[in-house]
């Protein structure tokens, strides 16, 4: 079915931050930053900066998707873009809500690329079709996903809104 869905709820989303926190410590892996993809690795890259007590986290503005199933070409990254000042030995967990084609992580991790010492991904759900294999993923799973921030039209619409199918 075409319209099928991934639906996530906000009680879902708790236990999903919570679920790839804990895989996360498990692994070892004390990340100096968090470094959330925004906008949809926001609400994630937060809750999982409270699960693993880091208290520094950034946003890195990465613009991708025009609507549904609907991208640019490439992926641009929008400034202003995060200083890795004293970095260059730290470690980086990169946070995104979706592993889609990939290729925002992509770009985000080739930014990062010899500005600091190690950098892995983390997403809430990862599409088999994803050039990014992240390091840490709740669910995997091909289908459009609805997220609980983002199923809604906007109260606001401004200029470049599409609404969604």
């Amino acid at each position: 079915m075409a319209d099928e869905r991934e639906i996530m709820t906000w009680d879902m989303f708790g236990e999903a931050t919570r679920d790839l926190s804990q895989t996360v410590a498990d692994d070892g892996y004390e990340p100096d930053m968090i470094l959330s993809i925004a906008r949809g690795g926001l609400l994630p890259g937060g809750a999982m900066g409270y699960a693993l007590s880091i208290k520094n986290v950034y946003t890195m503005n990465v613009e991708f998707y025009t609507g549904v199933d609907e991208r640019l070409d490439v992926p641009r990254i929008l400034p202003p873009a995060p200083d890795f000042v004293d970095l260059s030995d730290g470690k980086i967990l990169i946070v995104d809500d979706v592993a889609d084609t990939g290729n925002t992580l992509k770009s985000v991790e080739e930014f990062c690329e010899g500005k600091v010492g190690e950098v892995r991904t983390a997403v809430i759900y990862e599409k088999s079709h994803s050039v990014v294999k992240c390091d840490y993923v709740w669910k995997r799973t091909d289908l459009w996903i609805n997220f609980p921030w983002s199923d809604k039209p906007p109260i606001a619409a401004r200029d470049g809104y599409v609404p969604e199918a």
